[in-house]
């Protein structure tokens, strides 16, 4: 609450400093607090059936939205694309959740074909980044048996800040010319400005930032777009920009501690893997969109993380703790 309270804050002191609007990241971490509450009594009462029902829900979700197949002239499809991927990952992770709190080794196996389902839908759906995601959580929550849970949370974090510093170099254009053209290709020129245009305003303010959602109104690349969208599409140059370097601080310490929290829920190190994999994944997927800026996705986020920390009755009963060895 602490943390969630100091995000709040700053963006209420951003915004007083510098104007603008802090009601999306209001939002955003409502959102977050009810799913994390949400997930912790779903995930206590229902270890098994919680998670198979949010990875449904995602699904549906994911599926339905009517900016899945076609873009809307008023809002870029780059956003709708990074939330439909990020919502099938929340999916995936989930289901495979389930199948690991499972004890029968048939609910175990529909369970990871449901999550095997999800990458297909997610290849149906032309998400590229949506399938690979999907499948290394699958692979990942596949291998989490054999693994230790202290270090594989330290990869995941390693893996989040490789992905966040990569996205700031491209930025700064402070990687070899033959690397930025072929990550330009991919990101494509429009998203590439917009960080440009993020970057030029951290060095503007590097302590306030511009304001909270006042992106939009001081970049020239949005000025020159026909798209409605106003956001730079990547949650760290987007708080940079808008909040300042405070701000990151704030996001990189909120997602240190789930991991955190991951560490020392007396959950199984595989259901800690697997949902810190997806959780994992749907960071890359913010540091190169906008997909934080969808409650949906926020919500999910902090539903996941609230099922995969919470500790089931039907555990917590016996006394036992399990992977008590690898508790601190």
């Amino acid at each position: 609450m602490l943390m969630l309270g100091a995000f709040a804050a700053w963006s209420l002191i951003t915004a007083a400093a510098r104007g603008g609007r802090p009601e999306g990241v209001l939002l955003a971490v409502l959102a977050v607090a009810a799913g994390y509450a949400a997930g912790r009594i779903c995930g206590a009462l229902l270890p098994v059936v919680a998670p198979s029902a949010g990875a449904l829900a995602g699904l549906g979700l994911a599926v339905t939205d009517p900016h899945t197949m076609t873009g809307s002239p008023l809002v870029s499809p780059l956003g709708h694309t990074g939330a439909t991927a990020a919502l099938l990952v929340l999916a995936a992770g989930a289901a495979c959740c389930a199948a690991w709190a499972a004890r029968s080794n048939g609910v175990r196996l529909a369970l990871r074909l449901l999550a095997g389902g999800i990458a297909v839908t997610a290849a149906v759906l032309g998400s590229t980044t949506g399938v690979a995601a999907c499948a290394g959580v699958l692979l990942c929550s596949l291998a989490a048996a054999r693994m230790r849970r202290g270090p594989g949370l330290a990869g995941l974090a390693l893996a989040t800040g490789l992905v966040t510093a990569t996205v700031w170099a491209v930025a700064e254009d402070a990687l070899p010319a033959g690397l930025t053209d072929s990550l330009e290709g991919q990101l494509t020129p429009h998203r590439v400005l917009l960080w440009h245009d993020a970057l030029g305003l951290v060095h503007d303010d590097p302590l306030l930032g511009a304001g909270p959602g006042r992106f939009g109104e001081l970049t020239p690349t949005v000025a020159r777009s026909l798209s409605a969208d106003d956001r730079p599409h990547s949650a760290p140059l987007q708080l940079a920009a808008e909040q300042g370097l405070i701000g990151v601080g704030l996001l990189a310490a909120a997602f240190g501690w789930v991991l955190y929290v991951l560490w020392r829920t007396p959950r199984s190190t595989p259901v800690v893997l697997t949902a810190g994999a997806a959780l994992t994944a749907v960071a890359a997927i913010a540091a190169v969109g906008n997909a934080l800026s969808f409650t949906t996705v926020t919500a999910g986020a902090g539903l996941l993380a609230g099922m995969a920390t919470a500790w089931p009755l039907t555990e917590g009963a016996t006394g036992v703790a399990p992977d008590l060895d690898e508790r601190p």
